[in-house]
């Protein structure tokens, strides 16, 4: 060893994966604005944090502020974090979640303490479930001393796909996104990305030969009050397009599904109109919203449309 050096051993440490269930019950509020919030105490233990009051330093986040503004939304973003999230075939799917976590601030404090939130996070690792995610909203906002408490996690979902006629088979990955926020009220919302393919009906009408297609992207968001399965909700949006969208096609795959959208035609608008059918025909579903994105392949510019509907009316 050279003189002025020193061999440090690092040992890696195993990562575990947070369980997650779907099944939420939801109610909607709205949050309260620029009002002074009770600051409730903490009751659970927080690593690094009994001794921050008789430490000497510092408290800068806890100070007063003046100008008599509070904050709808503070905490960290984008946070990567493995997860695990219910399969309907293999019972659980492991992926990796980006994760945003809030509070509310009330205007007469400076700032919130941004290390709680992954102390919170890490706190629960192992162990988010339907039976754990009000519970770690709730420590938000007790140890944040907030009134309102917000978990957003996006990931990719894999779900194995065959080809319609030669039945290879391939992983096709999906965009899935999941919002829960408690303040008086427990509220949950699930999102899905789905891509289908379109056919300009017009383009169609109009042509001798052959029409226009593309590939389009429809968001669909829901709030249930009985447990969705994600490959259902999914499955339900690419029935509602001119063509399903695969990741690996055949050379006669690719010919049934190029047939199958020329004698299916849809505008952007009959996309969403299908989707809100579908839903509409699901009785544990209570509110949704449907998005639509067409990137036209012959013109400069995105087709879109969107339907909100509440159940419940």
């Amino acid at each position: 060893m050279k003189h002025g050096t020193r061999k440090t051993n690092l040992q890696r440490q195993p990562v575990s994966c947070v369980k997650l269930d779907i099944s939420w019950k939801i109610i909607m509020t709205r949050p309260p604005q620029n009002k002074d919030f009770p600051r409730s105490s903490s009751r659970v233990p927080r690593p690094g944090l009994a001794g921050e009051a008789g430490s000497g330093m510092p408290d800068l986040q806890s100070s007063p502020d003046s100008r008599n503004i509070a904050i709808d939304k503070v905490g960290v973003k984008d946070i990567r974090y493995p997860i695990v999230v219910m399969d309907k075939s293999k019972e659980h799917q492991q992926t990796v979640a980006r994760i945003n976590m809030y509070v509310d601030l009330p205007h007469h404090f400076k700032g919130t303490h941004m290390s709680r939130f992954i102390e919170i996070l890490n706190q629960y690792h192992g162990e988010i479930s339907i039976d754990r995610m009000d519970t770690i909203l709730r420590e938000m906002k007790d140890h944040l001393e907030a009134s309102r408490a917000h978990l957003e996690m996006e990931f990719p979902y894999f779900i194995e796909k065959q080809a319609p006629v030669s039945g290879a088979r391939s992983l096709m990955e999906y965009q899935c996104r999941m919002v829960g926020s408690l303040g008086d009220d427990y509220d949950f919302v699930l999102g899905v990305t789905v891509p289908v393919t379109s056919l300009c009906p017009c383009s169609k009408e109009i042509s001798s030969r052959g029409a226009h297609n593309q590939r389009s992207e429809v968001k669909v968001e829901i709030r249930y009050r009985q447990h969705v399965w994600i490959e259902d909700l999914i499955e339900w949006v690419e029935d509602c397009g001119s063509a399903p969208v695969y990741a690996l096609l055949k050379r006669e795959d690719e010919k049934a599904l190029t047939e199958q959208a020329y004698d299916n035609p849809m505008f952007v608008e009959d996309v969403v109109r299908a989707v809100t059918e579908r839903l509409r025909q699901e009785p544990e579903i209570v509110w949704f919203r449907v998005q639509c994105e067409n990137f036209e392949s012959i013109h400069n510019h995105s087709a879109y449309a969107l339907v909100e509907y509440n159940q419940s009316g």
